[in-house]
């Protein structure tokens, strides 16, 4: 079922792995994934954030985002056997995966779409969540219409269509959660122009 009342699909697949399956990715990931802070510029100020991010793909794909350009790290086998899963259930292909570990729930993610050049024109990006459960707002570039759904330990969320030109997403900051949160958006980067 598509959760955005228009402009958009976003589709919410709820658990796709069992308990104990996504407590082994998680543990597992926690413990074998290359994580780095990313720096950001922002008002002509360098920062660095809390949250941390990875950034595997089937090539040594390169990325910009938020200014900063990252080389692919090739995918575990474990984030090969995750993204088969993705494929199976969404009945589409990705090459990449940027996964962001927040420690706590006072770190998120602002308002944003993810409208890269290399993503291509309304680009699906499927989501699994693994650990804490965290709420995921969407707001309507236009209307402002927000719509949110809590994303539970195992669970997939897609996002294809014209999403991106149309909607913001953002991760809110809570105090309430205490826990770790692992989030893999796998992604089709296209081939660039050398």
């Amino acid at each position: 079922m598509n959760l955005l009342p228009n402009d958009g699909e976003v589709i919410y697949f709820g658990k796709i792995l069992e308990s104990k399956k996504a407590d082994f990715y998680f543990e597992h990931l926690l413990k074998t994934i290359a994580l780095e802070r990313d720096e950001v510029i922002i008002f002509g100020k360098r920062i660095v954030t809390k949250r941390m991010t990875g950034w595997y793909g089937e090539k040594e794909f390169e990325y910009t985002y938020s200014k900063i350009t990252r080389k692919a790290k090739l995918f575990t086998p474990e984030l090969e056997e995750l993204k088969k899963l993705v494929e199976q259930r969404t009945g589409l292909e990705f090459n990449s995966c940027l996964l962001n570990l927040y420690h706590s729930g006072e770190e998120g993610m602002s308002w944003h779409s993810d409208a890269e050049a290399e993503l291509g024109k309304d680009p699906a990006i499927a989501s699994i969540s693994l650990g804490a459960e965290r709420k995921f707002v969407l707001k309507h570039k236009t209307s402002k219409e927000k719509v949110s759904v809590e994303l539970e330990h195992g669970s997939l969320l897609l996002m294809k269509g014209e999403t991106q030109k149309n909607w913001l997403h953002s991760l809110p900051k809570t105090k309430k959660v205490k826990e770790p949160r692992i989030n893999l958006t796998f992604r089709k980067i296209l081939e660039f122009k050398k």
